[in-house]
């Protein structure tokens, strides 16, 4: 079966500095895979280039069968490739429903079905993204991306930096999404939490493919030697 997102060989740079060498990774329909790695080993770097933000100096990025390597960022978002981005990055100066609105495609995610997936944002509808807190950001950024109608949906760092009580929400809110068939591309750094939820795992270490497989086939070790937990 030929995999929803398929990232061969890329190898990306920065100006003169390499920051990818190689990486190569699939994400098939229904599958929730964890990309992992400590900072500044490419993991964001990995998925800019899957949503075609950052341009691959060799190296493919295929969807839904397609080749989108050269592709523009809006029309990797048109093919289905709904990102949720490392900061949350809402509209500060729009108000909820309008960060809403603002990406919509049409589909059966409409704002009606996000509010009643997030019901936080329906109490909150005239408000300024600016004014919510960290974790009504984050629902408001997932909820975006879900109003552009995606078959694949990418979080980076989707639980960083907020409360223990709001990082469960999140989490019972990807997985209902994960249950409802969505294909999901994720960022963490949280164990306990990523590895029940996904089916395959990537370890990202200075910018290349260290180790990847099932999320029982991560031991102790590697996790010490990769993610230094």
């Amino acid at each position: 079966m030929t995999p929803l997102l398929d990232l061969e060989n890329l190898h990306v740079f920065y100006g003169a500095s390499q920051a990818l060498f190689g990486v190569s990774l699939q994400v098939r329909e229904g599958q929730a895979v964890a990309l992992m790695g400590r900072n500044g080993m490419g993991k964001s770097t990995t998925i800019a280039t899957a949503c075609r933000m950052l341009p691959l100096r060799t190296g493919a990025v295929r969807f839904a069968g397609r080749d989108i390597s050269a592709a523009p960022s809006f029309r990797a978002a048109r093919l289905g490739i709904g990102l949720v981005p490392e900061g949350r990055r809402c509209f500060p100066n729009l108000t909820v429903t309008e960060n809403l609105i603002a990406s919509a495609r049409p589909g059966p995610w409409d704002l009606a079905r996000v509010q009643g997936f997030f019901p936080r944002l329906a109490e909150r509808t005239h408000q300024l993204a600016a004014t919510l807190s960290g974790g009504e950001q984050q629902m408001l950024a997932i909820g975006r991306a879900l109003m552009t109608n995606p078959r694949l949906l990418v979080l980076d760092e989707a639980t960083e930096g907020l409360a223990p009580v709001i990082r469960q929400e999140i989490w019972a809110a990807i997985t209902k999404l994960k249950a409802d068939g969505l294909s999901i591309l994720l960022v963490d750094k949280t164990l306990s939490e990523i590895l029940p939820f996904a089916d395959h795992c990537v370890i990202l270490e200075r910018g290349a493919v260290a180790w990847q497989g099932q999320p029982e086939a991560l031991s102790a070790d590697i996790a010490t030697t990769y993610l230094g937990v």
